[in-house]
């Protein structure tokens, strides 16, 4: 059996069900690429009395090695957040059917239900997108235009911000801000600038969790502990209007 399983956010997060797949498997690895643990390892190591192995992308992505020793053991691959919601485990799911191995998924809390604690109603976000980092010959501007597609039907964004956990590199909310004017420059729709109120939201979930509500001018002027993620609110319910007001910057 292969279990995917989510870790929530805060290490007692972790389900009651989770604990007890885990404790049936033969091996435990922590996926290290897709999101950062907001606690040591060791912590869980400790909580589960096991040692956890960690696991990068070309082990879980190209080895094959979950799909194919699940077959005749239980393994569980332990993910930051929820295993299906914030990251992209379908593939890993599919190839371990299609070779016979079963599969059970343990979900968590993840980015996409813990954002309510902006305030902000769920049924009004439109559709997500990721701010990702340019490189040479690479600096897509899809997250604009899905910003533009979601302004048209009055719908709030959530932008990911680009994180690679392996060379402990994350995403600014200053970098993110930057990025949407620049492509703002370039294709001059007219949805996003300097006044633009935008929701920066650190470390959700956590005992250290920061929400800040204003201007990308002012929140551009802000540091927020990693990792984050940026909302840009469409036009704003009073309740939700009033339960910002909490988190407004100067």
């Amino acid at each position: 059996m292969l279990y995917l399983i989510g870790l929530g956010f805060q290490l007692k997060d972790i389900s009651l069900r989770a604990v007890e797949a885990i404790k049936k498997c033969d091996e435990v690895y922590l996926e290290n690429y897709t999101n950062k643990l907001q606690y040591d390892i060791r912590e869980l190591d400790n909580l589960l009395g096991i040692k956890i192995k960690l696991a990068d992308r070309d082990f879980v992505e190209n080895s094959g090695y979950l799909e194919k020793e699940s077959k005749e053991k239980n393994i569980a691959l332990l993910i930051a957040g929820d295993p299906l919601s914030a990251t992209t485990h379908i593939d890993i799911v599919m190839r371990a059917k299609s070779i016979g191995s079963k599969v059970e998924i343990i979900n968590n809390i993840s980015i996409f239900n813990i954002i309510s604690q902006t305030g902000l109603q769920l049924y009004k976000f439109g559709k997500t997108t990721s701010i990702p980092y340019p490189e040479n010959n690479f600096s897509p501007t899809n997250f604009y235009d899905v910003l533009e597609e979601n302004m048209s039907i009055n719908a709030h964004t959530l932008m990911l911000l680009d994180l690679k956990p392996e060379h402990n590199k994350f995403m600014s909310i200053k970098e993110a801000i930057q990025l949407l004017l620049k492509a703002e420059n370039k294709k001059k729709k007219g949805i996003f600038s300097l006044q633009t109120k935008c929701v920066a939201c650190s470390q959700l979930g956590t005992k250290h969790q920061t929400i800040a509500y204003g201007s990308a001018e002012k929140l551009m002027k802000k540091e927020f502990p990693q990792p984050c993620c940026l909302i840009i609110p469409a036009k704003l319910h009073f309740m939700e209007e009033g339960y910002l007001k909490e988190f407004n910057i100067a």
